[in-house]
């Protein structure tokens, strides 16, 4: 008898006997009625005496002739029959003792050593020579080798035989896991498709498709490879067990098997899995965060540049509003009443001719510097600055109440800085003063230029009167038209300049200085 037909032997005695086995540990552990546990533990200790009488006869190292086949039946037939007594005796007082549940249990014992004498006393030497004839065990197939992880939740059970999936069924539901079945590898297959599950315990041997044939299809299969998978076979040939890891299972289990490595070796794949299931959410998780942080860089990147394109034409704070979406985009073509405000220095055109290249660049570095911080202070919008020449106006991008107000008092703080600097560059020999130009009205505002070098600008007659009261004011007048001086009346002391004939305009302006803020103001 050669050692495919002795591992044969082994599973066909050993599934029933793991019946016997299972359900006697569970009646003992469920404590029950304390009167039957001794006659519990007389099956149990049988069952162990059968289970290592077929483990000596026919092992892997046995013999395996017809008379050893011939000599297990006879050492088997006495504590089978015990078995058989008493758990029929079992099921008897427990039904009359009214516990009908645990006298289903005794009857299952009873019925699986009623099926192990069937095949012990119905000629076990005719069944190995059968099974030494037919070789009916499965081909293994080629695989490669392939770990699943692990975590906990969902068990599925497969197995041809009924008693085996409700005997692991009830193991697997005492500590807590949720228990699904399979009849068998083409169910189990079709189950897993449609249900997530966290552990497969899979048989070996089952009529349909066969444990290594549902393992091979799960390793192959992307969305179901990772799903650990713990072998459960009487058939324990160290080639099947080898073959089941090559195939990628987590780990194999001979039956009939101890309830507390059962535990052991499920919790284990289980945590496996849980570690497994946190390595790749924790992958997925990075993968978002690097792909939020590419976004985030870019539209970062994004954000300084406009920042930095703004900042030519707005103060830091105005820009950092219009970024954040507390402006409109200025950018956009609008009309709206604006105050324009032009400045430049009286003096400067001939300063320019006869001055050194570096002292005139000094004199704007200062200039720029001071008029800059000004501007800034009084979030004026700097639309140009040409040499000495700046336009500035108020009320765009965001709208204020007292833009008169605000350009008005820029324009004083103005004259007096300038005023500053005029008595340092007279020390140099450079007569400068500055003239200022202010007045209010509507304006078409938004983007002026081309694609590739855009401005900020504001067109209409109010920037073109301001432009030109700019050059008629003399150093250190701030002339201003009749419609903002009415509007800063109550601001600021004015005195009439006169009606002044201005370049570009038909009919003469009336032009007014503005000296001071009024006392109290």
């Amino acid at each position: 008898m050669d050692r495919e037909t002795l591992a044969q032997l082994r599973h066909e005695l050993r599934t029933p006997l793991n019946h016997i086995i299972g359900y006697t540990e569970m009646q003992i552990e469920d404590g029950g009625q304390p009167d039957h546990v001794p006659a519990l533990r007389a099956v149990l200790d049988d069952a162990h005496a059968l289970l290592s009488l077929i483990n000596e006869l026919l092992g892997p190292a046995a013999a395996g002739s017809l008379d050893t086949a011939q000599h297990l039946a006879t050492q088997l037939a006495s504590p089978l029959d015990r078995i058989l007594a008493g758990s029929q005796a079992i099921k008897e007082q427990m039904l009359a003792a009214g516990a009908d549940e645990a006298a289903l249990d005794a009857n299952r014992i009873n019925a699986a050593a009623g099926h192990l004498a069937a095949l012990v006393k119905g000629g076990l030497a005719k069944r190995v020579t059968e099974r030494a004839a037919t070789k009916a065990m499965p081909e293994l197939p080629a695989g490669t080798g392939h770990a699943a992880e692990s975590g906990a939740g969902t068990i599925l059970v497969v197995d041809d035989n009924a008693e085996n999936r409700e005997m692991l069924a009830r193991r697997l539901g005492r500590e807590g896991f949720e228990v699904l079945r399979a009849a068998g590898g083409a169910e189990a297959l079709t189950l897993l498709e449609t249900t997530n599950v966290d552990l497969v315990l899979l048989d070996v041997m089952m009529p349909d498709i066969n444990g290594y044939d549902v393992l091979q299809r799960l390793k192959a299969n992307e969305r179901l490879r990772d799903i650990p998978v713990l072998m459960i076979s009487s058939l324990d040939e160290e080639e099947s067990v080898a073959r089941c890891i090559e195939l990628g299972a987590d780990d194999f289990l001979p039956k009939p098997f101890s309830p507390v490595v059962l535990r052991a070796r499920v919790t284990a794949c289980l945590e496996r899995k849980r570690l497994r299931d946190q390595e790749v959410r924790h992958a997925a998780e990075l993968e978002e965060w690097n792909r939020t942080l590419e976004s985030r860089v870019q539209e970062g990147v994004a954000h300084v540049e406009r920042l930095g394109k703004l900042k030519r034409f707005f103060s830091p704070q105005l820009a950092e509003l219009i970024v954040g979406g507390g402006a409109e985009d200025p950018l956009r073509t609008h009309r709206r009443q604006v105050t324009v405000v032009f400045l430049d220095l009286r003096g400067f055109t001939a300063f320019a001719e006869t001055a050194e290249p570096e002292e005139l660049m000094g004199v704007l570095r200062e200039y720029h510097a001071a008029m800059g911080e000004i501007i800034l202070a009084h979030e004026g919008t700097l639309e140009r600055f040409t040499g000495d020449g700046m336009m500035i106006f108020f009320n765009d991008p965001v709208e204020v109440p007292d833009h008169a107000e605000r350009a008005v008092r820029m324009a004083l703080e103005m004259r007096e800085r300038v005023a500053g600097l005029v008595a340092a560059w007279k020390k140099q020999g450079w007569d400068l003063a500055l003239g200022v130009g202010i007045a209010q009205g509507y304006a078409t505002i938004g983007a002026i230029g081309f694609e590739g070098r855009w401005d900020y600008g504001a067109i209409g007659t109010v920037t073109n009167l301001a432009a030109r009261l700019c050059g008629e004011a003399k150093g250190g007048q701030i002339l201003v038209s009749s419609r903002l001086a009415s509007a800063v009346e109550d601001l600021v002391e004015i005195e009439e300049v006169g009606s002044l004939t201005l370049k570009g305009l038909q009919k003469p302006v009336p032009a007014l200085n503005v000296i001071a803020i009024k006392a109290g103001a």
